[in-house]
């Protein structure tokens, strides 16, 4: 199932600023890979895809944590919900590693 993704203004910011910068250039490949996994398969196995009991999306969804990068320092990473519709994933945040 392909998915649409959707994405928060705090989301929208965090990858312009990854895609204009040119010392993230690497991070912004990763990030982006990581969106094309999510909406195509969001459990696939790489992405590493857990619940992030933390915090809840704006109506209590809950919310996920898929990974851009790994064994990196401060190593990006992709949080999400479904929804707003079915075949829909609001991207909720996109940071390094907190």
């Amino acid at each position: 199932m392909k998915f649409i993704l959707h994405f928060t203004p705090a989301a929208t910011q965090a990858l312009r600023k990854l895609k204009t910068d040119s010392g993230l250039k690497k991070r912004y490949k990763a990030v982006a890979k990581t969106l094309k996994l999510l909406s195509e398969n969001p459990r696939h196995p790489s992405l590493q895809t857990h619940i992030y009991s933390s915090i809840a999306g704006p109506y209590g969804e809950k919310i996920f944590e898929a990974y851009a990068e790994q064994k990196t320092p401060a190593a990006y990473r992709v949080f999400f919900y479904y929804g707003p519709r079915k075949e829909e994933i609001t991207i909720f945040a996109i940071t390094p590693h907190p």
